[in-house]
């Protein structure tokens, strides 16, 4: 199977939120979380949501240009701290 665009996840430090969406979309999300667990490990739709949508707000320049790149600052913690081996509750 080819590489999909979301690759292994990141473990970071998460916070609730509830979203509604059509059956047609989270019908998308189960069968994208089906040919992500063939690749990599079995996860949920709902795990994937934040990270697809941390991609997509990558994906906007004019975003990340107005906001002095947000969420790459976000990762970049990340990054470094694992790096350091400091890591966070699941």
């Amino acid at each position: 199977m080819t590489q999909l665009k979301l690759g292994p996840l990141p473990k970071v430090e998460t916070v609730r939120v509830s979203v509604t969406m059509e059956t047609t979309l989270k019908e998308a999300l189960d069968l994208y979380a089906a040919d992500y667990a063939e690749l990599y490990e079995p996860v949920e739709a709902a795990v994937l949501i934040p990270h697809m949508l941390e991609a997509f707000l990558r994906s906007d320049r004019a975003f990340m240009k107005r906001h002095s790149n947000p969420v790459r600052k976000r990762r970049d913690q990340s990054d470094l701290r694992a790096r350091n081996g400091v890591t966070t509750p699941d």
